[in-house]
């Protein structure tokens, strides 16, 4: 299948997601949305052993592309719960996905890209690379990420994170526990496949039970929480402070909130 905002490449049993939009910082649209759940679904089926996820250019995912935010702010409130759900959907099945997953963080993940980067089961991170949950600052909610965030790191971290916005160094997000490991960013890319081959040398069986097992824990929580935060999501976007932080985000000025 041929895409336009991702690249994939498979080479011994190690399949490589490559988000390609590095003019846009690698940002999420709908159409990534839907070629991430298509591409999922081959690597699913193919012979392919572990699955890295990285990004082109110098981000790794900017999070929502800028045209979307604009988008969405004239959105009817049954748009808004189709758009979250879509969102939900990417989210638990790269969190569910049967093989094991690696990101390799070459730069910004920021929001939902920082949701798609962490949701990995090892996540490597170059020195320069960015990571936080931006949405407070634009009136928006990290629903979704929330959900997974509040079982990867401590309570009081998750807090910090999504109730500030602010985003943090690669050194710092390996203390929360947000990411496994800082890695020089010329042996990014080789300490993922180093990391794919220790998986691929165990019983393929093991790995794949574990994995299953591990998710199988919460999984009814998560189900549960995920329908609260995808109606949560669609909520807050029919505020003014969501209108007012799009705004003054693409206007490039401060927030005028109103607490509406």
């Amino acid at each position: 299948m041929t895409y336009s905002t991702l690249k994939l490449e498979q080479q011994d049993q190690i399949a490589t997601i490559t988000l390609t939009r590095p003019d846009k910082r690698n940002a999420i649209s709908s159409q990534m949305i839907q070629e991430l759940l298509a591409v999922l679904d081959e690597v699913s089926a193919s012979n392919a052993r572990v699955l890295i996820i990285t990004g082109s250019g110098k981000a790794f995912c900017a999070g929502m592309d800028l045209e979307g935010l604009q988008a969405i702010a004239n959105q009817s409130r049954e748009q808004n719960m189709a758009d979250s759900r879509a969102m939900a959907r990417m989210f638990c099945r790269i969190y569910e996905f049967p093989k094991p997953v690696i990101s390799a963080i070459n730069g910004a993940a920021i929001a939902g890209g920082c949701g798609i980067a962490t949701l990995a089961d090892f996540a490597l991170a170059a020195p320069e690379a960015k990571l936080g949950y931006s949405e407070v600052r634009i009136g928006f909610i990290p629903a979704l990420v929330s959900v997974f965030l509040r079982r990867q790191i401590a309570a009081k971290h998750a807090t910090d994170l999504l109730l500030t916005g602010r985003i943090i160094d690669a050194a710092e997000a390996q203390r929360t526990g947000l990411i496994t490991e800082v890695v020089a960013s010329d042996k990014l890319m080789a300490r993922a496949r180093e990391i794919a081959g220790q998986l691929i040398a165990a019983s393929p069986t093991s790995v794949t039970w574990t994995k299953r097992l591990h998710r199988q824990f919460d999984e009814a929580a998560i189900r549960a929480e995920i329908e609260l935060a995808i109606r949560e999501n669609a909520e807050i976007r029919m505020t003014a402070d969501f209108r007012e932080g799009v705004s003054s985000f693409l206007e490039k000025r401060e927030p005028k909130w109103t607490g509406e």
